[in-house]
Parts: C-alpha cells; sequence; structure tokens
C-alpha cells in the first residue's frame, strides 16, 4: 500500500493537481484497493484530524492579518519601521524585513504577511529605483519570518501532530526569527551599498517619536497577545480570538479605517484561505493514518538509526530531505505527514522535539520560497506584477543566507531552547549535538 500511496501522490504532483486533492486522493485509491472494507474509515480520520482545539487558531490569526491590513495597522508598522532603519542607504529593504517581523508577531501567517507588507511596500521600492524582481525577491524572503516568530500556524500544526507544547514552541521559535531577521537586514544593507541602491530611501522618513506615536496601538498588538500567551492569561487558542476582536476595535474606533463595508470581503478572504488549510490538514490526516498502520514510521526509523548513527548526521540528512521535500509540498501538509514520523526518530538521537520543531518548521518553510511551489513567490509575483521566472536571479542571494541561518538553528539548540528553559521547566538536556 505504502508504495501506491506514494507514486501515486508524486503523481498527482507532476500533473498540477493541487496539494490536498494529490494527498487525499492517493490515500482514498489506497484504501479502494488494498482495505475496500475499511473505506467507510476515511470520513472519520478526515474529521479526526481537523477536530483539534489548538487548529481554531488558525483561521481566527488568518483573518486577524487581514484585519489588520484593511484597518490602517500594516501601514503604520511601515512607517515606524522606516522611521527605525529607513535614514540609511538600504533602508527600505530593511524596513520590509523589520515589518515583516512586526507583523509577523500577530499574523501567523506567511501569505497574509506578503499582501499585507507587500501592498505597501513592494510598489515603494520599486519607486525608489529597486528592481521589480528584487523588490519581490526581498518581500517573498521577509515574508517568511511570519511562520518564524510566534505565533506561527506551521507550529501550531507541529505542535498537534506530534504532541509537542504549542507554547514552548512559541517561545523557541523568537530567538531564530531575530537570527533570520537580523541576519537578514545586515545582508540587504551591505548588498544595497555594494550596489549603490537606496541612496534616497530616508526620503519621506517621519521622526521615529512621532511615527511610533501613530503606530502605537499596532505595536501594542503583540504586546497584548505574546504577553498573555506567555503569562498564562490565554491560550495561543484563545490569543487568536483576541488579536481580531483588538484588530476591530482599533480598525473600527481608534484608526476608523475599517468600515462595515470592509468585513464582507476580509471575511470571504479568510475563510477561502482557512478552507484551503483545513482541506489540506484533513486530507494529510487520512494519508498519515494510513502510512501509520503500514508501519512506515516505524520502518523509516530503523532505517535512518542504522544509516545516520549520529545527531549531527541525522540533522544534516533531515535537513537535506526537508529542503527538497518543501519545494514540492505545502508547509502544512509537509508538517502533519512527516511530523509524526520523524520526531520518534529525533528523539531516539536525544534530539529535544522542541528544538526539532523549530528546524523543521524554519527549513520547509524555504519550499514557500523556492520554485516551482513557493507560496511566498506567488503572492509576491502577483503583488509585484511579474512573472515567476523574473525573481529567481535576485532570490538565491536569500535562500543562501535563510540556509546559512539554518544550520545555526540546528547546531547551536541554545538559539531555540534557552529562552525555553528560562520560561518552561526544560526536561533535561539530551546528548550535545554537533560535528561527530
Amino acid at each position: 500500500m505504502s508504495f501506491t500511496l506514494l507514486v501515486t501522490m508524486l503523481l498527482g504532483f507532476a500533473f498540477s493537481v493541487s496539494i490536498a486533492v494529490s494527498i487525499g486522493g492517493a490515500a482514498m485509491l489506497g484504501m479502494a484497493i488494498f482495505e475496500a472494507d475499511k473505506l467507510i474509515l476515511a470520513p472519520k480520520e478526515m474529521f479526526t484530524a481537523i477536530d483539534k482545539f489548538p487548529l481554531a487558531a488558525i483561521p481566527f490569526f488568518i483573518l486577524a492579518g487581514n484585519l489588520m491590513e484593511t484597518g490602517g495597522i500594516s501601514r503604520r508598522l511601515v512607517e515606524f519601521a522606516k522611521s527605525l532603519v529607513g535614514g540609511v542607504q538600504g533602508g527600505l529593504p530593511m524596513t520590509c524585513v523589520l515589518t515583516c517581523m512586526i507583523f509577523a508577531a500577530v499574523s501567523g501567517s506567511s501569505v497574509a504577511t506578503t499582501f499585507a507588507i507587500g501592498a505597501i511596500l513592494v510598489p515603494a521600492l520599486i519607486q525608489h529605483g529597486y528592481p521589480r524582481s528584487y523588490a519581490a525577491s526581498l518581500q517573498a524572503t521577509s515574508a517568511e519570518l511570519g511562520v518564524v516568530i510566534p505565533p506561527s500556524i506551521p507550529m501550531i500544526l507541529f505542535g498537534v501532530s506530534a504532541e509537542v507544547s504549542i507554547g514552548e514552541l512559541f517561545i523557541a521559535g523568537i530567538g531564530p526569527g531575530l537570527l533570520i531577521g537580523g541576519v537578514l537586514m545586515l545582508f540587504v544593507y551591505l548588498y544595497c551599498r555594494w550596489k549603490g541602491w537606496g541612496k534616497h530611501d530616508g526620503d519621506g522618513r517621519q521622526p521615529v517619536l512621532q511615527a511610533a506615536g501613530r503606530a502605537g496601538w499596532a505595536l501594542l498588538m503583540p504586546v497584548i497577545i505574546l504577553g498573555g500567551i506567555y503569562g498564562g492569561i490565554f491560550t495561543p487558542t484563545e490569543a487568536s480570538v483576541v488579536a481580531v476582536f483588538y484588530a476591530l476595535i482599533v480598525g473600527f474606533l481608534i484608526h476608523r479605517e475599517l468600515s462595515l463595508r470592509d468585513l464582507l470581503p476580509v471575511l470571504r478572504k479568510s475563510v477561502i484561505s482557512s478552507a484551503v488549510i483545513m482541506f489540506i490538514i484533513a486530507n494529510a490526516g487520512l494519508f498519515a493514518y494510513l502510512i501509520t498502520r503500514a508501519g512506515v514510521p516505524d520502518a523509516l526509523g530503523q532505517w535512518l538509526t542504522e544509516v545516520l548513527r549520529s545527531p549531527a548526521w541525522f540533522l544534516l540528512g533531515v535537513n537535506a530531505a526537508l529542503f527538497v521535500i518543501g519545494m514540492f509540498i505545502e508547509t502544512s501538509a509537509a508538517i502533519i505527514v512527516l511530523a509524526p514520523i520523524l520526531v520518534p526518530v529525533a528523539a531516539h538521537f536525544g534530539i529535544d522535539p522542541v528544538h526539532f520543531g523549530i528546524i523543521m518548521v524554519v527549513n520547509l518553510a524555504m519550499g514557500m520560497i523556492t520554485p516551482p511551489f513557493g507560496v511566498n513567490l506567488f503572492a509576491a509575483c502577483t503583488v509585484a506584477r511579474i512573472s515567476l521566472d523574473q525573481i529567481i536571479r535576485h532570490l538565491l542571494p536569500f535562500v543562501l543566507v535563510i540556509l546559512g541561518c539554518l544550520m545555526i538553528i540546528t547546531y547551536v539548540p541554545g538559539l531555540s531552547l534557552s529562552l525555553r528553559d528560562l520560561v518552561f521547566a526544560a526536561p533535561a538536556a539530551g546528548p550535545a549535538i554537533g560535528p561527530q
């Protein structure tokens, strides 16, 4: 059955069938051929896959991100970020990275970040003389921080799939998120100086205090959300609802840029995005159920244990495999299918499941900015109004920068776990991970 499932799924990908239908169709065909009498279990397993309370956070975080975009919160965050870093050469690309870092602390979605921030900054970058393809590449890469800096929808999915604390995953993502954001800002600064771009990026820049005052309510949002989670006031799922109500209050009553007429398009866009993710989760849940019954996780775990005999080699092999998988399979589906398989193997090597979750999320997030199925690329190309092939030349350096950060995150566990250990009662540390 396992071979049939894999071949059918890959054929679906090859013929450009949607990810969810490819996964679900492969699972249904496998059951029809090998276990036809158990087909009645398919709807049950699909429902079970989405019948989990933490998953309720996904549609609410998506809705909160869309409300922030429509209610003027995104624009104020851009103005504030520009007031901080926009005064230097290359300050506008740095503004893009910094704004995405702040926006990511609420939205949880890289695609939402791409549209919300890209709609403002991509035209501004082009107006300041940056190549259109560079602006799109920068926006797509910066928006990846939406799934690394908490709250993060892929982290929620990993926590549910691998039965790992979502709160611990959130706080473990802060260090890696800051690392990637900081390295990206340094890279674009040096790159712009080398290219001679952005000498007039400071035009129209507001004073810091003035921009901070205008963005005060927007900046308070991540403080309330993350502070509430880590302070034990509400769970990550409840925080997503708080984010929605906060965005509504700020948009309607304070900024007054959100009207009743805007709600229907915002709700429609949020429902469509949420339905797509939930449909993928449901089909991936059925697929994961079947491969688990077929003994694939145990067989793969045993094979990896025999071939990769140290934590360092295991992590290198997994990173290489995830990078390729992320290029072809949507991040949410990959996490749901692979997390239950790989986490027990990682535990065998003494790797903390929270650390492994961060590695997996950061790695698969690169699939959002790598062809052929990078959703961030499609979103950024839509905003910039260019074709996918035009973006590749400027995209490659950004991918290499993220890969370098991934290696640091992989082999320096303290970057992810130190803050977690300060906040939560951490278990005893496993064996050290380093070159062996």
